[in-house]
């Protein structure tokens, strides 16, 4: 082999791999928009889909405009790759700003979509046009189109397990805006001497401005992240972490320690026994001797600290799906003063699995089950309040078990709620019944309770120590106002029509 041909070689090669990291890090660059706006509106499935459509339109427009793209191919490339890593780059913090700012949170997010995919559409046929004098064209396609899509395959393995749990989407976007800088900066540096003089310089110029801009985005990011939460939460941070499930916040005023789970509130340490001894004394009070109990969801330990009020209780399953949430309440000082280290008890054991997934699998039945699980803003949750999850619950129910959910607002998401007992009715509970309570952070809020026998919830005396609920308070809950109930009817919903969702996104993004 020639010189002149192991350098071709060297620089085949030096092309072909900056293809497979201009996939990675375009793939990712999707990932990131699509979670960030999945925390940010919900329903993780409408945005992914949203996401995969738009980017491969987008694609296509970029390969479609390189036709007219010529002069100098490598530089195009280089360019190319440097906007890639600015936009990209910017991305989640574009999205973080049109968040807490404006009302343009979709738009935005559009638009990044749209942007990413044209620049990442131009890559493919520029680097094969590039390689056109060293292949024939089929090999040469094979090669990139091979390199690209193993470039995918990493970044969507790399996403879940290592990008997000260790970076967060704030910091992974900037540090893959770099990698894709740095991939346009080694061909400027590589290819030099093809290069004309002037403009070399004014990419080269570019590319470590923004690189510097970046990097300095990067060195102030919690700074940045804390003004930005602060913004948005009201209230000073005071815990933050994002998992491969969630981001977990805690701010802290005065006295009120709220915690939220992708921006949204899961309970004020001010009213939350209100939410608590509602969904665990309604139950509890109604079954003879609850020995055996099963949680799922309440990984913050709060509906724990009510079930060990009774000596009766001999084993609490807590099945959260996420650790972290449940490492968090086992050792964090503050939320251990409010659970009261319910989660260190020994009668308490912890399972990190997905609900359905656990009842899929166990065999175990017991006499109360409890379900503290978000509300179905996504078709992933939706399918835990479905007629089939329903029945999934009632088989690990034992004779005489309950079963008791909380269901949303009555008021804010009236035929969400309903939706509910309608899908417990069609489960095949024998009673179900409905109640409510005043929780003054989140308004008026709801639960269904069923149980496997016949008979009917009748208001008891509550026998262990409770702030708030009593047999009075009960009698209370049992009863509907009329703007309460639905008008019209309301469907059952199932994993095949989570119907429960439309009603659910309808309603609140009437409210918000």
């Amino acid at each position: 082999m020639t010189t002149s041909d192991q350098a071709l070689l060297r620089q085949k090669r030096v092309l072909i791999g900056s293809i497979l990291i201009a996939g990675l890090c375009s793939i990712i660059y999707e990932l990131l928009i699509s979670t960030t706006a999945s925390y940010f509106l919900g329903d993780s499935i409408r945005q992914f889909s949203i996401t995969i459509g738009l980017y491969m339109a987008a694609m296509g427009l970029g390969s479609w405009l390189s036709r007219w793209i010529n002069g100098n191919l490598l530089l195009a490339f280089i360019a190319v790759e440097l906007v890639l890593g600015l936009i990209g780059g910017l991305s989640v913090p574009f999205m973080y700003l049109a968040y807490a700012f404006t009302d343009l949170i979709q738009p935005t997010m559009i638009l990044l979509i749209v942007l990413v995919g044209t620049l990442t559409g131009l890559e493919v046929p520029l680097l094969t046009r590039i390689l056109e004098n060293q292949d024939i064209l089929a090999k040469n396609l094979s090669n990139v189109l091979s390199l690209d899509y193993l470039g995918a395959l990493l970044a969507t393995l790399a996403f879940p397990f290592l990008v997000l749990p260790w970076m967060g989407v704030f910091q992974s976007s900037l540090v893959f805006g770099l990698l894709n800088i740095a991939l346009g900066l080694l061909n400027l540096w590589y290819f030099a001497p093809q290069l004309a003089l002037p403009r070399r310089r004014i990419l080269g110029l570019s590319g470590l401005t923004v690189t510097a801009f970046l990097v300095l985005l990067l060195v102030f990011s919690k700074g940045l992240l804390d003004q930005w939460s602060n913004s948005l939460y009201g209230d000073r941070i005071v815990y933050r972490e994002q998992t491969p499930y969630q981001t977990i916040v805690m701010t802290r005023y005065k006295e009120d320690l709220r915690l939220f789970l992708n921006g949204n509130l899961q309970f004020s340490s001010i009213d939350e026994y209100r939410y608590h001894e509602a969904l665990v004394h309604v139950p509890l009070s109604q079954h003879p001797a609850p020995k055996r109990v099963l949680l799922l969801g309440a990984g913050d330990g709060l509906a724990v600290r009510e079930l060990l009020k009774y000596p009766a209780v001999e084993t609490i399953t807590l099945v959260d799906l996420d650790p972290a949430m449940v490492a968090l309440a086992r050792q964090d000082l503050r939320l251990r003063a409010l659970n009261g280290n319910s989660l260190n008890d020994p009668r308490v054991t912890t399972v990190a699995e997905d609900a359905m997934v656990y009842l899929d699998r166990g065999q175990q039945r017991f006499d109360v089950i409890l379900a503290d699980l978000p509300d179905p803003n996504n078709v992933s949750l939706a399918r835990l309040y479905s007629r089939e999850f329903y029945r999934l619950v009632r088989q690990h129910l034992a004779p005489g078990g309950i079963f008791t959910t909380q269901a949303t607002s009555p008021y804010f998401a009236t035929k969400a709620f309903w939706s509910v007992k309608a899908s417990l009715d069609a489960a095949g509970y024998p009673q179900v019944v409905p109640y409510h309570v005043q929780v003054p952070s989140f308004g008026e809020w709801g639960f269904v309770y069923a149980r496997v026998a016949e008979g009917s919830l009748t208001p008891k005396p509550i026998e262990v120590e409770t702030r708030y609920l009593d047999q009075t308070t009960v009698a209370e809950a049992l009863t509907f106002e009329r703007d309460l109930r639905p008008t019209g009817s309301v469907a059952v919903s199932s994993l095949d029509s989570p119907t429960i969702h439309d009603y659910y996104m309808d309603s609140w993004s009437y409210w918000h």
